[in-house]
This record gives C-alpha cells, structure tokens and sequence, in this order.
C-alpha cells in the first residue's frame, strides 16, 4: 500500500495514498484498534448534515467566504448522499466525546473540497464556530429524529393498518381469551388482535412525545456549554438554515451545560423505543403460541410458510418472523440500560459515553423498523384463524361458568367447574348434574356470545 505524509498539531503521520481522511483520523485508527463497531452511517450523515448548514451559517454571519463555504456544502452532500461511506473506518470505541469522529467528517469534507480545487482547513473553516462536545450530541438528536420520522413511524403505521384489517377480517370469530396461560372466558379473535393494534398506537404516540427533547439541539454551546466563538447570531442563522433543509423543528437548547453533559432526551427515547420491543415481543409471542402446533399445540391460527423449519425433520415449520422480531427486542432491552447507563455518567461540563450511546439507540431504531417491516410483510398479513378449532375450545372451555356467577353465585359456579373437570364431562353435563339449574336455564343463561362485553 503506498502512503502519503499528513500533517496535524501533533506533526507527520503516514495516510494511505487514496484516503480521504487526514492526520487526526489516522491516529485514531491506529491508537483504537479495538472490536469491529464503527460509527453508525446514520450519525455521519447527521454530523455532515450539521457541517453543512454551519457553513451557511458562517457563510451567512462573515466567518466565512462564498467560496468555501459552497465547497464545505458541496462536500456535506457528498457524505449525506452516502457516496464515501468508506472514508469512515473509525471504531466506536474511541474518545468518549466522539471528537476523533468529528474529525473525521470535518477532514473527509476539505479532502472532498480540496479535489474540486479549493483550499479548505478541517478546524478552521470545517469546524468553524463549532466543538465536537455540541456538534456531537446535536448529530445524535438528529439522527434519532431523522430515523425515528422517516423510517420507524411509516413502518409502525403499516403494521397498525395491518391489524386493523385482520380486525375486520375476524370481527365475528368467538375463541376461548386465556389468562395466566389458563381457560378464561370468551373474546372475538378481533379483540385480541385489537390489544396488539393499540399497543402500537400507544408506542407510536410515546415516540412521538419524545421527539419534543430529542429535537433540542445542543448546537452553539461549543466546548462546554458557554457559547465561546459562537456569536448569537450564527446560532440563529444555523437553525434558521437547518430547520429549512430538513422541512423540521429543530430548536436550541436553552441551557447548552444541560445539552453538552446531559443525555436524558436520548434515555426518554430509548425507554419508548424499549416500550415499543416490549409491546412487539408480546404481540409476536401471542401469535407463535397460538400457531403453536400444527396438531400438538394450541393451533388456532395459522401463518406463512416461509422456508423450512427444520434441517433433520421434514414438513416441519416454525415462528421463525416471531422468533427474530423477538431477538430484536431483546437487544433493544439491553441497548436502553446501556443508554441509562452511560446517561448517568456525564461528569461536570460533559457526558464522554456518547459513542456508545449514539449506537446504542440508532441500531434500536434500526433494527426495530427492519423486524417490524419484515414481521409485517412476512407473518402478520399472512394470519389466518382456524375457527373450527377455536370453536371447538369455546365448547370445551369451563370458564364459560363465568355466566353463571350472577344467577347461582360465585361458590356454586365454582362447583359446577371442578365437577365437570374432575368427570371430564361438559360444563352443561355437570350444571345439570347438580341441579343448580335447568337445561332452559343453562341455555339462557350461557351464551359465548352474550360474554364479549360488547
């Protein structure tokens, strides 16, 4: 490999011949060989996003010419496009202010700017008016926004229009609803399914709720949260400039110490998006024990035959969209106390975990929009009821003694239940067989369909 010499505070170190990245980032390669996670794309993309429209800024307020400006632009969109996604090869573990990333950006964006001819510095004019300890945390907020908007909420919406449409699909099916994994007394299949559709409503609106913190910006705080080399003026403009671009709400921190050393806006949404997985992991393991068979389980729905199940026994299928959407919750479980974690270990002037956190609760947000979109397209729209089978459990269940309650009372309801299982008879044998009531009794009284509190 042929190298290059690249030159920093710290003086010459060797880049390879075709990189983009300059002196800074090189030593960070070299000094945190460490695991295999890099930074997020998506936080690259929001740090370039901030490059870009602080340049309009400067641009804008005399820090900076037209022509660089335009160049440090030109060069922003080139990330933002994902046209060099290389050029980025440092660990996530490195500085806990990701400084060494920003450096990165701002070195990739004067490379870029230099091959279209114009004379660009990565601290002076890239970094102009900035510190990594407010770009940094800005690019985290916005590339939570930005994923959660774009890609999270069309993927929930999706799947909420799926279950309405199984809603309406089983309005009229009666099965037997379950408590404690036991017989309880009768629901439509729709009001079941109707309990997982607004869970994801719940979750949609949480999200929501937390974008409010998430779109304050730490932006104009600089190195620690006093604003040095950042006029009033330019903060306005660099939002004004931002909000424009993105078609969003961006708005400023009122307190950048809080900004720069406090990461609660990023807990509250990582605690929906751990409300959501734990919504997601229910729904996904109600519909894989009830799939559960074909002749052994309970069987009362089935789901798509995607692919074999099982490499020894032949025919055999298995929940396998429900198994993976089930990982992913898990994982975004172990994100979020990783996210509180690093959340409450911001000391003085500045929290140094934002690397982990910011992958953290991008890959949460990014595996949670792949597992519900292919849970969605692959599983969810595939369920179909076996009503016979679900009859059949209605028939058989003894909670329907519930009905009872209000004529022969609660204790005498309970006799009729431990009668018929005891005997292994139907309920009405047993209810007939105490005399506690009639047969017209019985049949007026105990109706599945009369039980669904409509």
């Amino acid at each position: 490999m042929s190298y290059r010499i690249e030159r920093d505070s710290m003086g010459e170190i060797q880049v390879p011949e075709n990189a983009l990245w300059g002196a800074q980032t090189e030593r960070s390669r070299q000094n945190f060989n460490i695991g295999i996670e890099k930074m997020p794309i998506a936080l690259i993309q929001a740090l370039a996003l901030v490059k870009k429209n602080a340049a309009k800024a400067n641009e804008a307020t005399g820090k900076l010419d037209t022509e660089v400006s335009q160049a440090i632009q030109q060069a922003a969109d080139t990330i933002i496009k994902g046209e060099v996604n290389e050029q980025f090869p440092l660990s996530l573990w490195q500085t806990g202010s990701g400084t060494q990333t920003n450096m990165n950006v701002n070195e990739v964006i004067a490379h870029l700017a230099a091959k279209a001819g114009v004379n660009v510095h990565p601290n002076d004019h890239v970094n102009r008016s900035q510190s990594s300890n407010d770009v940094f945390p800005t690019a985290i907020h916005i590339a939570g926004v930005q994923l959660i908007e774009q890609q999270l909420f069309p993927v929930i919406k999706q799947m909420i229009q799926t279950l309405k449409k199984l809603e309406v699909e089983n309005e009229k099916i009666i099965k037997i609803g379950r408590t404690h994994l036991q017989d309880a007394t009768p629901v439509t299949f729709a009001q079941e399914i109707s309990g997982w559709c607004s869970s994801l409503e719940h979750n949609y609106q949480m999200l929501e709720l937390t974008l409010n913190e998430l779109k304050q910006l730490a932006l104009g705080g600089t190195a620690v949260g006093t604003g040095l080399n950042a006029s009033k003026e330019y903060i306005q403009a660099f939002y004004t400039h931002l909000n424009q671009e993105t078609n969003n709400q961006f708005s400023e921190d009122p307190n950048k110490f809080h900004g720069l050393a406090s990461k609660d806006a990023v807990v509250f949404t990582s605690g929906a998006l751990k409300a959501l997985a734990a919504n997601v992991m229910k729904m996904a393991n109600d519909i894989r024990w009830l799939a559960s068979g074909p002749r052994s389980g309970l069987g009362e729905i089935t789901i798509p035959a995607n692919e074999p199940g099982s490499s020894i026994m032949p025919g055999k299928i298995n929940p396998t969209q429900c198994e993976a959407l089930t990982m992913i919750a898990i994982q975004v479980m172990g994100n979020d106390t990783t996210i509180g974690i690093g959340a409450s270990q911001g000391n003085f002037e500045l929290n140094v975990y934002m690397p982990v956190m910011a992958y953290n609760l991008i890959q949460s947000i990014e595996l949670l929009t792949d597992g519900l979109r292919s849970f969605d397209q692959n599983c969810l729209v595939g369920i179909k009821a076996d009503q016979e089978k679900m009859n059949q459990y209605v028939e058989q269940s003894l909670m329907l003694v519930t009905a009872l309650n209000p004529h022969i009372g609660y204790d005498n309801g309970a006799k009729i239940a431990k009668k018929a299982f005891a005997e292994n008879t139907t309920l009405k044998q047993a209810a007939l067989a105490t005399g506690l009531v009639t047969e017209a009794e019985y049949e007026s009284w105990v109706k599945p369909e009369m039980m669904l509190g409509k």
